[in-house]
Protein backbone atom coordinates (compact mmCIF):
# COMPACT_ATOMS: atom_id res chain seq x y z
CA UNK A 1 0.00 0.00 0.00
CA UNK A 2 2.78 2.41 0.92
CA UNK A 3 4.68 1.43 -2.26
CA UNK A 4 1.64 2.14 -4.44
CA UNK A 5 1.18 5.54 -2.76
CA UNK A 6 4.87 6.42 -3.29
CA UNK A 7 4.71 5.52 -6.98
CA UNK A 8 1.60 7.63 -7.45
CA UNK A 9 3.28 10.65 -5.85
CA UNK A 10 6.34 10.30 -8.12
CA UNK A 11 4.21 10.13 -11.26
CA UNK A 12 2.15 13.10 -10.17
CA UNK A 13 5.28 15.17 -9.56
CA UNK A 14 6.60 14.58 -13.08
CA UNK A 15 3.20 15.21 -14.63
CA UNK A 16 2.66 18.47 -12.75
CA UNK A 17 2.51 21.74 -14.73
CA UNK A 18 5.89 23.42 -15.28
CA UNK A 19 7.84 20.16 -14.98
CA UNK A 20 9.21 18.90 -18.32
CA UNK A 21 11.23 15.77 -18.90
CA UNK A 22 14.55 16.37 -20.63
CA UNK A 23 13.61 13.87 -23.30
CA UNK A 24 10.49 15.91 -24.11
CA UNK A 25 12.30 19.31 -24.48
CA UNK A 26 11.58 20.98 -27.86
CA UNK A 27 14.46 20.89 -30.34
CA UNK A 28 16.25 24.15 -31.16
CA UNK A 29 15.00 25.63 -34.45
CA UNK A 30 17.23 24.73 -37.43
CA UNK A 31 19.23 27.55 -38.96
CA UNK A 32 17.79 28.59 -42.31
CA UNK A 33 19.68 27.12 -45.27
CA UNK A 34 21.87 29.60 -47.15
CA UNK A 35 20.58 30.26 -50.69
CA UNK A 36 22.56 28.61 -53.46
CA UNK A 37 24.35 30.67 -56.09
CA UNK A 38 21.95 29.29 -58.67
CA UNK A 39 18.94 30.45 -56.65
CA UNK A 40 20.45 33.92 -56.19
CA UNK A 41 21.13 34.25 -59.93
CA UNK A 42 17.64 33.01 -60.83
CA UNK A 43 16.05 35.48 -58.45
CA UNK A 44 18.09 38.35 -59.87
CA UNK A 45 17.49 37.42 -63.52
CA UNK A 46 21.20 36.90 -64.18
CA UNK A 47 22.29 33.89 -66.24
CA UNK A 48 25.78 32.41 -66.46
CA UNK A 49 26.35 30.08 -69.41
CA UNK A 50 29.31 28.81 -71.34
CA UNK A 51 31.32 26.11 -73.08
CA UNK A 52 34.54 24.24 -72.46
CA UNK A 53 35.89 23.05 -75.83
CA UNK A 54 38.85 20.65 -75.93
CA UNK A 55 40.19 18.92 -79.03
CA UNK A 56 42.82 16.84 -80.75
CA UNK A 57 43.26 17.35 -84.49
CA UNK A 58 45.58 15.86 -87.08
CA UNK A 59 46.04 17.48 -90.50
CA UNK A 60 47.88 15.87 -93.39
CA UNK A 61 49.13 19.32 -94.43
CA UNK A 62 50.63 22.25 -92.52
CA UNK A 63 47.32 24.04 -91.99
CA UNK A 64 48.30 26.95 -94.24
CA UNK A 65 48.02 27.94 -97.87
CA UNK A 66 51.10 27.86 -100.07
CA UNK A 67 52.06 30.75 -102.29
CA UNK A 68 50.52 30.15 -105.72
CA UNK A 69 51.79 31.86 -108.87
CA UNK A 70 49.30 34.43 -110.14
CA UNK A 71 47.52 34.72 -106.77
CA UNK A 72 47.80 37.87 -104.65
CA UNK A 73 48.34 36.48 -101.19
CA UNK A 74 51.59 35.50 -99.46
CA UNK A 75 52.11 31.95 -98.24
CA UNK A 76 51.15 31.22 -94.66
CA UNK A 77 47.48 32.20 -94.47
CA UNK A 78 45.62 29.62 -92.34
CA UNK A 79 43.56 27.19 -94.41
CA UNK A 80 41.26 26.33 -91.49
CA UNK A 81 39.34 28.58 -89.08
CA UNK A 82 40.25 27.29 -85.59
CA UNK A 83 41.79 23.83 -86.14
CA UNK A 84 44.84 24.89 -88.15
CA UNK A 85 47.57 23.36 -85.94
CA UNK A 86 48.68 20.20 -87.81
CA UNK A 87 49.00 17.83 -84.83
CA UNK A 88 47.95 19.08 -81.42
CA UNK A 89 45.89 18.68 -78.29
CA UNK A 90 44.26 22.09 -77.91
CA UNK A 91 42.14 24.05 -75.46
CA UNK A 92 40.09 25.60 -78.23
CA UNK A 93 37.97 27.79 -75.99
CA UNK A 94 36.59 28.36 -72.52
CA UNK A 95 33.59 30.55 -73.18
CA UNK A 96 31.70 32.31 -70.36
CA UNK A 97 28.71 34.62 -70.82
CA UNK A 98 27.09 36.60 -68.00
CA UNK A 99 23.78 38.15 -69.01
CA UNK A 100 20.73 39.91 -67.68
CA UNK A 101 18.36 40.51 -70.56
CA UNK A 102 14.82 41.21 -69.31
CA UNK A 103 11.89 41.28 -71.71
CA UNK A 104 11.26 44.89 -70.66
CA UNK A 105 13.77 47.57 -69.72
CA UNK A 106 17.54 47.70 -69.60
CA UNK A 107 19.89 44.73 -69.54
CA UNK A 108 23.30 43.67 -70.71
CA UNK A 109 25.61 40.80 -71.58
CA UNK A 110 29.34 40.11 -71.50
CA UNK A 111 30.87 37.07 -73.20
CA UNK A 112 34.54 36.17 -72.76
CA UNK A 113 36.51 33.65 -74.81
CA UNK A 114 39.72 32.16 -73.44
CA UNK A 115 41.86 29.72 -75.40
CA UNK A 116 43.29 29.26 -78.88
CA UNK A 117 40.12 30.43 -80.67
CA UNK A 118 40.55 33.93 -79.24
CA UNK A 119 43.44 34.61 -81.62
CA UNK A 120 41.16 34.05 -84.62
CA UNK A 121 38.04 35.96 -83.56
CA UNK A 122 39.74 38.97 -81.92
CA UNK A 123 38.63 42.23 -83.52
CA UNK A 124 40.91 44.79 -85.09
CA UNK A 125 42.05 47.12 -82.36
CA UNK A 126 42.26 44.29 -79.82
CA UNK A 127 44.08 41.57 -81.77
CA UNK A 128 47.53 40.57 -80.52
CA UNK A 129 48.11 37.97 -83.22
CA UNK A 130 48.48 34.18 -83.00
CA UNK A 131 49.57 34.25 -79.34
CA UNK A 132 46.32 35.86 -78.11
CA UNK A 133 44.36 33.65 -75.70
CA UNK A 134 41.67 36.08 -74.43
CA UNK A 135 38.92 38.00 -76.19
CA UNK A 136 35.85 40.01 -75.17
CA UNK A 137 33.66 38.39 -77.80
CA UNK A 138 30.47 40.26 -76.91
CA UNK A 139 29.75 43.15 -74.59
CA UNK A 140 26.57 45.15 -75.03
CA UNK A 141 23.81 47.05 -73.26
CA UNK A 142 20.26 46.27 -74.31
CA UNK A 143 16.94 48.07 -73.99
CA UNK A 144 13.69 46.22 -74.70
CA UNK A 145 10.18 47.60 -74.85
CA UNK A 146 7.21 45.87 -76.43
CA UNK A 147 8.26 44.36 -79.76
CA UNK A 148 11.43 46.47 -80.00
CA UNK A 149 14.93 45.56 -78.76
CA UNK A 150 18.03 47.73 -79.20
CA UNK A 151 21.62 46.66 -78.50
CA UNK A 152 24.63 48.97 -78.23
CA UNK A 153 28.17 47.58 -78.02
CA UNK A 154 29.89 44.54 -79.50
CA UNK A 155 27.80 41.59 -80.71
CA UNK A 156 27.86 38.56 -83.03
CA UNK A 157 27.18 38.93 -86.74
CA UNK A 158 23.77 38.26 -88.26
CA UNK A 159 25.37 36.27 -91.09
CA UNK A 160 26.10 32.57 -91.31
CA UNK A 161 24.74 29.14 -90.40
CA UNK A 162 27.43 28.55 -87.76
CA UNK A 163 28.46 30.39 -84.60
CA UNK A 164 31.58 30.97 -82.52
CA UNK A 165 30.51 28.78 -79.56
CA UNK A 166 31.20 25.08 -80.15
CA UNK A 167 27.94 23.85 -78.62
CA UNK A 168 25.96 25.85 -81.20
CA UNK A 169 27.39 23.85 -84.12
CA UNK A 170 26.93 20.29 -85.32
CA UNK A 171 30.52 19.84 -86.58
CA UNK A 172 33.87 20.29 -84.85
CA UNK A 173 35.64 22.21 -87.63
CA UNK A 174 34.01 25.41 -88.84
CA UNK A 175 32.87 25.84 -92.40
CA UNK A 176 34.80 27.65 -95.11
CA UNK A 177 32.00 30.21 -95.25
CA UNK A 178 32.18 30.85 -91.50
CA UNK A 179 35.87 31.73 -91.66
CA UNK A 180 36.38 33.25 -95.11
CA UNK A 181 33.06 34.60 -96.42
CA UNK A 182 31.56 36.47 -93.44
CA UNK A 183 32.58 38.51 -90.37
CA UNK A 184 32.56 37.21 -86.78
CA UNK A 185 31.41 40.27 -84.80
CA UNK A 186 30.46 43.94 -85.08
CA UNK A 187 30.63 46.97 -82.80
CA UNK A 188 27.81 49.46 -83.10
CA UNK A 189 24.05 49.57 -82.63
CA UNK A 190 21.38 47.05 -83.71
CA UNK A 191 17.59 47.29 -83.41
CA UNK A 192 15.25 44.31 -83.77
CA UNK A 193 11.50 44.53 -84.34
CA UNK A 194 9.48 41.37 -83.69
CA UNK A 195 6.49 41.76 -85.98
CA UNK A 196 5.05 38.39 -84.92
CA UNK A 197 6.17 35.02 -83.61
CA UNK A 198 7.10 34.16 -87.20
CA UNK A 199 8.72 37.40 -88.41
CA UNK A 200 11.55 39.58 -87.04
CA UNK A 201 13.50 42.30 -88.83
CA UNK A 202 16.82 43.88 -87.85
CA UNK A 203 18.73 47.02 -88.78
CA UNK A 204 21.99 48.44 -87.48
CA UNK A 205 25.00 50.69 -87.95
CA UNK A 206 28.47 49.26 -87.24
CA UNK A 207 32.14 50.15 -87.31
CA UNK A 208 32.58 47.45 -89.93
CA UNK A 209 33.75 43.85 -90.01
CA UNK A 210 35.49 42.58 -86.86
CA UNK A 211 36.55 46.04 -85.73
CA UNK A 212 36.08 47.63 -82.33
CA UNK A 213 37.19 51.01 -83.69
CA UNK A 214 36.30 52.52 -87.06
CA UNK A 215 39.65 53.14 -88.74
CA UNK A 216 38.10 54.91 -91.75
CA UNK A 217 35.46 56.97 -89.86
CA UNK A 218 32.75 55.50 -92.09
CA UNK A 219 30.00 53.11 -91.04
CA UNK A 220 28.64 49.80 -92.29
CA UNK A 221 24.90 49.23 -92.45
CA UNK A 222 23.39 45.89 -91.53
CA UNK A 223 19.92 44.64 -92.44
CA UNK A 224 18.42 41.31 -91.46
CA UNK A 225 15.24 39.27 -91.37
CA UNK A 226 14.26 36.04 -89.63
CA UNK A 227 11.20 34.17 -90.92
CA UNK A 228 9.74 31.05 -89.34
CA UNK A 229 6.37 30.55 -91.02
CA UNK A 230 6.05 26.86 -90.10
CA UNK A 231 7.70 24.34 -87.81
CA UNK A 232 9.23 22.72 -90.88
CA UNK A 233 10.91 25.79 -92.37
CA UNK A 234 12.97 28.77 -91.20
CA UNK A 235 14.81 31.40 -93.23
CA UNK A 236 17.29 34.11 -92.21
CA UNK A 237 18.76 36.76 -94.46
CA UNK A 238 21.45 39.36 -93.78
CA UNK A 239 22.94 42.18 -95.81
CA UNK A 240 26.02 44.28 -94.98
CA UNK A 241 27.44 47.23 -96.91
CA UNK A 242 30.03 49.81 -95.92
CA UNK A 243 33.53 51.14 -96.39
CA UNK A 244 36.34 48.70 -95.59
CA UNK A 245 40.05 48.93 -96.22
CA UNK A 246 41.60 47.05 -99.11
CA UNK A 247 44.43 48.68 -101.03
CA UNK A 248 42.18 51.70 -100.86
CA UNK A 249 38.99 52.28 -98.90
CA UNK A 250 36.11 50.86 -100.92
CA UNK A 251 32.66 49.45 -100.32
CA UNK A 252 32.46 45.90 -98.99
CA UNK A 253 29.12 44.16 -99.43
CA UNK A 254 27.78 40.81 -98.28
CA UNK A 255 24.51 38.97 -98.82
CA UNK A 256 23.92 35.92 -96.61
CA UNK A 257 21.01 33.47 -96.72
CA UNK A 258 20.34 30.48 -94.43
CA UNK A 259 17.42 28.08 -94.82
CA UNK A 260 16.57 25.31 -92.35
CA UNK A 261 14.26 22.45 -93.37
CA UNK A 262 13.01 20.22 -90.54
CA UNK A 263 11.78 16.87 -91.81
CA UNK A 264 11.21 15.32 -88.39
CA UNK A 265 12.40 15.58 -84.79
CA UNK A 266 15.47 13.55 -85.80
CA UNK A 267 16.30 14.91 -89.28
CA UNK A 268 16.92 18.40 -90.66
CA UNK A 269 18.75 20.02 -93.57
CA UNK A 270 20.46 23.44 -93.69
CA UNK A 271 21.52 25.45 -96.74
CA UNK A 272 23.76 28.53 -96.53
CA UNK A 273 24.65 30.88 -99.40
CA UNK A 274 27.05 33.84 -99.28
CA UNK A 275 27.98 36.42 -101.90
CA UNK A 276 30.53 39.12 -101.12
CA UNK A 277 32.56 41.82 -102.85
CA UNK A 278 35.18 44.46 -102.02
CA UNK A 279 35.93 47.60 -104.03
CA UNK A 280 39.53 48.84 -104.21
CA UNK A 281 40.55 45.40 -103.01
CA UNK A 282 43.90 44.42 -104.51
CA UNK A 283 44.61 47.63 -106.39
CA UNK A 284 42.70 50.91 -106.34
CA UNK A 285 39.87 50.65 -108.84
CA UNK A 286 39.67 46.84 -108.72
CA UNK A 287 36.79 44.79 -107.35
CA UNK A 288 37.22 41.41 -105.66
CA UNK A 289 34.39 38.89 -105.43
CA UNK A 290 33.71 35.71 -103.49
CA UNK A 291 30.73 33.40 -103.08
CA UNK A 292 29.90 29.95 -101.78
CA UNK A 293 27.38 27.33 -100.72
CA UNK A 294 27.28 25.07 -97.68
CA UNK A 295 24.81 22.21 -97.20
CA UNK A 296 24.23 20.27 -93.96
CA UNK A 297 22.34 17.10 -93.11
CA UNK A 298 21.84 16.41 -89.38
CA UNK A 299 20.39 13.11 -88.16
CA UNK A 300 19.71 12.02 -84.57
CA UNK A 301 20.30 8.26 -84.70
CA UNK A 302 19.01 7.60 -81.18
CA UNK A 303 19.12 9.24 -77.76
CA UNK A 304 22.92 9.64 -77.36
CA UNK A 305 24.13 9.27 -80.97
CA UNK A 306 23.91 11.68 -83.92
CA UNK A 307 25.68 12.33 -87.22
CA UNK A 308 26.20 15.53 -89.22
CA UNK A 309 27.39 15.80 -92.83
CA UNK A 310 28.56 19.07 -94.42
CA UNK A 311 29.48 19.81 -98.05
CA UNK A 312 30.86 23.15 -99.30
CA UNK A 313 31.92 24.93 -102.45
CA UNK A 314 33.67 28.33 -102.12
CA UNK A 315 34.96 30.46 -105.00
CA UNK A 316 37.60 33.04 -104.12
CA UNK A 317 37.48 34.54 -107.60
CA UNK A 318 40.24 37.09 -107.04
CA UNK A 319 42.09 35.49 -104.13
CA UNK A 320 41.08 38.31 -101.80
CA UNK A 321 39.77 36.18 -98.90
CA UNK A 322 42.26 33.28 -98.89
CA UNK A 323 45.22 34.76 -100.76
CA UNK A 324 44.72 32.17 -103.52
CA UNK A 325 42.60 32.39 -106.68
CA UNK A 326 40.82 29.09 -106.25
CA UNK A 327 37.65 27.05 -105.98
CA UNK A 328 37.88 25.40 -102.56
CA UNK A 329 35.63 22.51 -101.60
CA UNK A 330 35.29 20.41 -98.48
CA UNK A 331 33.32 17.46 -97.13
CA UNK A 332 32.97 16.72 -93.40
CA UNK A 333 31.38 13.89 -91.41
CA UNK A 334 30.99 14.34 -87.64
CA UNK A 335 29.64 11.75 -85.21
CA UNK A 336 28.46 13.00 -81.82
CA UNK A 337 27.87 11.04 -78.60
CA UNK A 338 26.02 12.76 -75.76
CA UNK A 339 27.86 11.37 -72.74
CA UNK A 340 25.56 13.40 -70.46
CA UNK A 341 23.01 16.17 -70.73
CA UNK A 342 25.80 18.75 -70.78
CA UNK A 343 28.69 16.83 -72.40
CA UNK A 344 29.20 15.73 -76.00
CA UNK A 345 32.10 13.80 -77.50
CA UNK A 346 32.69 14.21 -81.22
CA UNK A 347 34.79 12.43 -83.85
CA UNK A 348 35.27 14.00 -87.28
CA UNK A 349 36.87 13.29 -90.65
CA UNK A 350 37.23 15.99 -93.30
CA UNK A 351 38.66 16.34 -96.79
CA UNK A 352 39.51 19.68 -98.42
CA UNK A 353 40.26 20.04 -102.13
CA UNK A 354 41.18 22.94 -104.41
CA UNK A 355 41.45 23.34 -108.17
CA UNK A 356 45.05 24.53 -107.66
CA UNK A 357 47.87 23.20 -105.48
CA UNK A 358 47.13 25.57 -102.60
CA UNK A 359 47.62 23.44 -99.47
CA UNK A 360 51.12 23.65 -97.96
CA UNK A 361 52.80 20.42 -96.81
CA UNK A 362 55.85 19.95 -94.61
CA UNK A 363 57.90 18.43 -97.45
CA UNK A 364 57.66 21.74 -99.32
CA UNK A 365 55.43 20.42 -102.10
CA UNK A 366 51.95 21.99 -102.17
CA UNK A 367 49.00 19.77 -103.00
CA UNK A 368 45.43 20.08 -104.18
CA UNK A 369 43.99 18.15 -101.22
CA UNK A 370 44.30 17.97 -97.44
CA UNK A 371 42.76 15.44 -95.03
CA UNK A 372 42.08 15.75 -91.33
CA UNK A 373 40.93 13.72 -88.34
CA UNK A 374 39.72 15.28 -85.10
CA UNK A 375 38.36 14.39 -81.67
CA UNK A 376 36.50 16.92 -79.53
CA UNK A 377 34.92 17.14 -76.09
CA UNK A 378 32.40 19.93 -75.41
CA UNK A 379 30.98 20.66 -71.95
CA UNK A 380 28.10 23.11 -71.85
CA UNK A 381 26.99 24.85 -68.66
Amino acid sequence: MKRKLLNSLVLAAFAAPGVVMAADAPAAPAAPAAPTLSAVLDASGVTVTGDIDLSYSKLSGKGTFAGVAGSPGPAGINDRVFDYVPNSFTTQAIDVAVSKLPAEGYGGSVELTMGKDASTIASAGTSLGSTQTFDITQGFIQYATGNWTTMVGKFNTLAGAEVIKASGNTNFSRSILFGYAIPFTHTGVRTTYKASDAVSVMAGLDNGWDSTVDVNAQKTIELGAALNPTKAFALTAAYYSGAEAGKGTGTRSLFDLVGTFTVSDSLNFVLNYDNGSQDDALVVGSKAKWDGFAAYANYQINDPWRVSVRLEDFKDTDGYRTGVIQTWKEGTVTVGYAASKSTELRAEVRKDTSDVASFAFSDGTPRKAQNSLALEAVYKF
